[in-house]
């Protein structure tokens, strides 16, 4: 139990911050109930996608600034394509999309590039979404045989969420690729002198990162059903929600288990000031707060560590 707790424990505390949260909606909204968790978990998708690829880079060492314009770029290619191809043959749509990823460290110059490039394929919002690929993150999950009552608080877009985490980190996490992208977070110079490859290390993190961030703009427009060419605001909030869930800003350390229960976290927070009528401006005000300091939090953090 305390090896666990010494392990989990922050990542506890985060799961006993956003029942607490939860707890304050239904007071809030006393009818929140199965649809508002289910609208909850749309919302949180694209922030927990963006957030898992920009966790990868973090504890590589990194930061990938053009997070939320890759997406805006993967979320109008699969809108425009899907409108133009129909149903038949959307589901080629996605694989285009999650194969078309940068596995190149990617600058700040990147992050207008992309906006660019969103803009030059959708200038404005547009396109559409295969019905059959919204049911996939729309509504609750159904197992037949059982009723609906009891399978009605589970979101798909959360068992979504869940499933490409599991696919795709924890086998990277125990790989020695994923050892090499802690080791090159944690100290670059011992990693290279245990022969780690750093330069393709990091290219391979970067490209973890660009498949998320291309997952979170699809499930965007999955979600709304067309595509967004502006880049929504992915970037800040993800590196928020990658230091509150734990993860060192001089990498090396931490998981994604944390960050994305800080992602459910700000958008709960979120739901509760819309919930009490606070004016979005000042909504956007408190978040921006909570965003700004969390990282200065983490910076603070990551100075100290270094001395």
């Amino acid at each position: 139990m305390t090896r666990v707790l010494a392990r989990y424990g922050w990542s506890l505390g985060l799961l006993a911050i956003l029942a607490i949260l939860l707890v304050a909606t239904r007071l809030i909204q006393p009818n929140f109930g199965a649809s508002g968790l289910d609208s909850l978990a749309r919302a949180a998708l694209p922030f927990a996608f963006a957030t898992v690829g920009m966790g990868i880079v973090v504890i590589a060492g990194g930061i990938d600034l053009s997070i939320a314009s890759i997406m805006a770029v993967a979320g109008v290619v699969a809108a425009l394509l899907m409108h133009q191809m129909g149903d038949a043959n959307a589901g080629w749509v996605v694989l285009i999309v999650l194969t078309r990823v940068p596995d190149i460290v990617v600058t700040l110059a990147m992050l207008f590039v992309w906006e660019g490039v969103a803009l030059l394929i959708l200038n404005a919002p547009g396109g559409a979404a295969a019905p059959w690929l919204r049911e996939l993150v729309v509504g609750a999950v159904t197992i037949p045989g059982l009723p609906p009552e009891l399978t009605s608080w589970l979101p798909r877009a959360l068992v979504v969420l869940i499933a490409f985490v599991v696919i795709f980190w924890l086998p990277l996490r125990r790989s020695k690729l994923g050892l090499s992208i802690y080791a090159i977070g944690s100290d670059q110079h011992a990693a290279f002198r245990s022969g780690v490859p750093i330069g393709l290390t990091r290219v391979a993190a970067y490209g973890f990162a660009g498949l998320f961030a291309a997952l979170g703009g699809l499930s965007i427009t999955l979600s709304t059903g067309i595509g967004e060419p502006i880049a929504g605001p992915y970037l800040m909030a993800s590196v928020a929600a990658v230091v509150l869930g734990g993860v060192a800003l001089t990498g090396g350390k931490g998981g994604l288990l944390g960050p994305i229960i800080a992602v459910f976290i700000l958008r709960t927070l979120r739901l509760d000031l819309t919930l009490l009528s606070v004016d979005p401006n000042v909504t956007t005000i408190i978040e921006g707060t909570i965003m700004v300091a969390v990282v200065m939090a983490g910076g603070l953090l990551a100075m100290r560590g270094r001395r």
